[in-house]
């Protein structure tokens, strides 16, 4: 039951961190975007995002999904952390949060 607990809490500290990275081009963060598609926690503390780019030809395409996972490894409790990157389904303005799109001045 313990190992839940910790699983949840070592969840939600991931979230909290996916919103404090930013889309260089959009004064939003990643999370709240809608990039992140999900997050997996295992039993073993490792963690594994997928997520995508506001574009194929986004220019941090290399550096955003280096810097996610450099920030998730530094955790307290996660043992490893890969981001995958994934174009299926492509981005749109529909997985925003209402917050991103208020921000945005979209609503």
């Amino acid at each position: 039951m313990e190992q839940e607990i910790d699983t949840a809490q070592l969840g939600e500290e991931i979230v909290r961190t996916l919103k404090t990275i930013y889309d260089p081009e959009i004064p939003v963060d990643i999370y709240e975007l809608g990039l992140v598609y999900d997050v997996m926690v295992n039993t073993d503390n490792e963690v594994k995002i997928l997520m995508t780019l506001t574009s194929p030809n986004c220019p941090v395409a290399e550096s955003l999904p280096l810097e996610v996972e450099e920030k998730i490894k530094k955790i307290d409790g996660v043992s490893a952390a890969e981001v995958e990157i994934t174009f299926d389904p492509p981005w749109t303005r529909d997985l925003m949060s209402e917050e991103a799109k208020l921000e945005l001045g979209m609503l």
